[in-house]
């Protein structure tokens, strides 16, 4: 059951968001750990990221954490268990370019990843 704010004939349903942006990790990594935690609740998502020995885990439960903050901001009763991850999503982010010597003098680019990790949470 979502909260709902009545403005006019418009009905916005309670989302609370979360993102992080410019984090040093390529989008296709944390999308391979957001895969884990889509549709769980903040309470068993925070154990299997606790689980996944991965970089982008950390990122994540950090992510995590401070929707789980903002929701506790918004209504300080709702529990863990009643928060479900509604959407999470890991976009590309700027990419800087290094280039690398390669042989008969030429020179392969090499691409720095970035990500924008976005999660959003709902009331059950």
């Amino acid at each position: 059951m979502t909260k709902r704010f009545y403005i006019g004939i418009f009905i916005i349903f309670m989302e609370i968001k979360a993102k992080s942006k410019y984090l040093w990790i390529s989008p296709q990594k944390v999308r391979q750990v957001i895969q884990l935690i889509k549709g769980k609740n903040v309470k068993k998502a925070e154990n299997i990221l606790q689980l996944a020995n991965k970089k982008a885990a950390y990122l994540i439960h950090k992510t995590m954490a401070q929707a789980a903050a903002n929701a506790q901001m918004i209504n300080p009763t709702w529990n863990l268990e009643d928060l479900i991850i509604k959407r999470a999503v890991a976009d590309g982010g700027p990419m800087q370019k290094r280039m690398r010597p390669r042989a008969r003098g030429r020179a392969d680019t090499i691409l720095k990843r970035t990500s924008h990790i976005t999660i959003v949470l709902e009331k059950k």
